[in-house]
């Protein structure tokens, strides 16, 4: 009886985080950037990524990614996208 006990508490246990998840809108994908941040995409080549303060601008032989275009998690549309392609210095793709 003990047994089925702990087996059903730690079931409503589980069940609670998972909605503590859903409710808070917690995602269990790996965000590109933390808080406070945004993701920059280095030039002249298909990888190189950095992530800058959200008040300052990106260091030389970074840009920004387009509005709209922008990653937010590893592997999503964007992330794929941009891994790619390679952008010149005014952020404009120069090779796909």
């Amino acid at each position: 009886m003990q047994k089925y006990r702990r087996l059903r508490y730690s079931s409503l246990a589980a069940a609670g985080v998972a909605a503590a998840f859903l409710v808070s809108g917690c995602t269990m994908e790996d965000a590109i950037c933390s808080n406070g941040e945004y993701p920059v995409k280095a030039v002249g080549g298909t990888t190189g990524s950095a992530c800058v303060p959200d008040d300052e601008e990106p260091a030389r032989g970074y840009v920004r990614y387009p509005k709209g275009k922008v990653p937010e998690h590893v592997d999503d549309k964007w992330d794929k996208y941009w891994s790619t392609v390679v952008v010149d210095e005014n952020g404009n793709v120069t090779k796909d």
